[in-house]
């Protein structure tokens, strides 16, 4: 039976990469066919950004060849594949805050902006967003524009250009769930077009709501490939990681003694604003507290500043009934907190140390790995080799943090700060970029604490993961804590709502 799909808009065939000690894509084979959204799934190192930069122009593969639309042609940087209708979303915006969303939509176009009057700029961005439903006023400052509207404008800009192909890389990233909603239903039109999606994103629950063509890679191979249809979660994190993924079944929580009570803390950001405003909330013995909002409303600051890494204005923070509040990081985590911070290179590990050495990085003054002021290799070692097997870490001891893959890195720094036995443990993030079987590792770790009687503070951007592990969720914006269920109420349309402001209380 003959192939009822029109040709293919662009061909991948045999596609080589290697990069020095990986070989990043080995002889892939893709198509992307006009009207659909082909979701591209795999682990860190899978290869798919890899391909994706070729595909955009800004790698040359080693071997193979791409086709767009039965053409060989040689991509040999993005303007060239901009010229053939390739165009990329990319998920850390290339946008200029100073200038206007027409300025931004026309930058680096092919239409000469001197031949355009400022009247036609604003008409021809504004016939673009009304012919694609993209709500945006032209006159606006990107500076001015929330996160899902500085994405709108880049899907402007690629549209702008004329693409039929586009590359959305982790979307959603940033957003809400109301903006993912606005999101996906710009792509249903884009691709109601005849348009094509590549839809790049390691959650598989949106994967399955907006994709019709799924291909999985692994280690640089195609994995697997099938029509949404046939899809379902356990397929597809089985292709991902190569073995079957447990399913975890949900425990009830057992909750002790309070532990964590923060009151009315307000801090500043980096910029010297104030990012955090009179927040309040309590951690029980138990519990896993999780804490929803989108990037930037002070949930990294709030974390922070109950670790003692910043002081706070105001309020009081009290640890096991002990007020913590103006007491240095490491008073504090000798009280029983651990923290697992935001950036794991700046804050949880020493890239040009070893293993052994980052392993024992908060606990080196303690015995039986010092004594009498002075390090023990050995029991510095067992240690190590203890962190190592227990919490399956592919890596020697010897080798140094910064060669280890990000999965691996972040596995170790929240293997030590288990290993501490925390009274409480306030984790920042903790599975941020991390593939399927490293974010199951780490969730593993977190149930295992909690089953333990620790109390965790869990500050999470994927709600998917807040509502699968905790037991109480909050939200913040705009540095306050606006809402609080039990997470078997919880109601992720209403939550959405919150991480927005429109659910916001007077």
């Amino acid at each position: 039976m003959a192939d009822a799909r029109p040709p293919a808009l662009v061909e991948l065939r045999g596609i080589v990469k290697v990069f020095p000690g990986a070989l990043a894509n080995a002889g892939i084979d893709l198509a992307i066919y006009p009207g659909e959204v082909l979701a591209l799934l795999g682990e860190n190192g899978a290869g798919k950004t890899t391909l994706m930069n070729i595909l955009s122009g800004l790698y040359r593969p080693d071997e193979g060849e791409i086709r767009v639309v039965g053409e060989r042609v040689v991509l040999r940087s993005p303007r060239d594949a901009i010229e053939r209708g390739i165009g990329m979303v990319h998920q850390h915006f290339r946008l200029v805050e100073r200038f206007t969303v027409a300025e931004n939509v026309l930058l680096g176009s092919h239409t000469p902006r001197f031949r355009l009057s400022p009247g036609q700029v604003l008409e021809h961005v504004r016939a673009l967003g009304a012919r694609h439903e993209i709500a945006l006023d032209p006159r606006a400052y990107v500076g001015d524009l929330s996160v899902g509207e500085r994405q709108r404008v880049e899907i402007l800009k690629v549209l702008y250009r004329g693409s039929r192909v586009l590359i959305f890389d982790e979307p959603t990233a940033v957003l809400a769930p109301p903006e993912v909603d606005s999101l996906f239903a710009g792509i249903r039109r884009i691709v109601g077009e005849g348009r094509a999606v590549v839809f790049i994103s390691h959650k598989l629950d949106e994967v399955l709501r907006i994709a019709t063509r799924i291909v999985v890679l692994r280690h640089g191979r195609v994995a697997g490939a099938m029509p949404r249809a046939e899809a379902t979660p356990g397929k597809l994190a089985t292709l991902m990681v190569g073995r079957e993924i447990p399913s975890r079944p949900r425990v009830a929580a057992a909750r002790g003694s309070l532990r964590l009570r923060v009151e009315d803390v307000a801090a500043r950001g980096e910029r010297g604003y104030l990012a955090v405003d009179g927040a309040s909330l309590t951690v029980h013995s138990g519990e896993i507290v999780g804490v929803a909002g989108v990037a930037g409303n002070g949930q990294a600051e709030l974390a922070e500043t109950i670790a003692g890494i910043r002081a706070p204005l105001r309020g009081r923070v009290w640890l096991d009934e002990h007020d913590v509040t103006t007491r240095p990081a490491r008073e504090i985590r000798e009280r029983g907190l651990a923290f697992i911070p935001e950036d794991r290179h700046r804050q949880g590990l020493v890239p040009a140390f070893n293993v052994v050495e980052n392993a024992i990085l908060t606990c080196y003054a303690r015995a039986p790995i010092s004594r009498g002021g002075l390090l023990r290799r050995r029991p510095a070692r067992t240690h190590a080799r203890r962190l190592v097997e227990a919490f399956q870490i592919q890596a020697s001891l010897e080798t140094p943090v910064r060669a280890l893959s990000g999965g691996n890195q972040q596995r170790l720094l929240v293997a030590r700060e288990a290993a501490q036995e925390p009274k409480v443990l306030v984790a920042l993030h903790p599975t941020a970029g991390l593939d399927v079987a490293s974010t199951e590792a780490v969730h593993r770790i977190l149930l295992e604490l909690r089953a333990r009687g620790v109390a965790v503070l869990l500050v999470s951007e994927h709600l998917d993961e807040v509502l699968a592990l905790s037991d109480r969720v909050l939200v913040m914006y705009r540095g306050r804590i606006v809402h609080e269920r039990p997470a078997s109420h919880a109601d992720v349309d209403e939550i959405g709502l919150y991480m927005t402001g429109v659910g916001e209380p007077p």
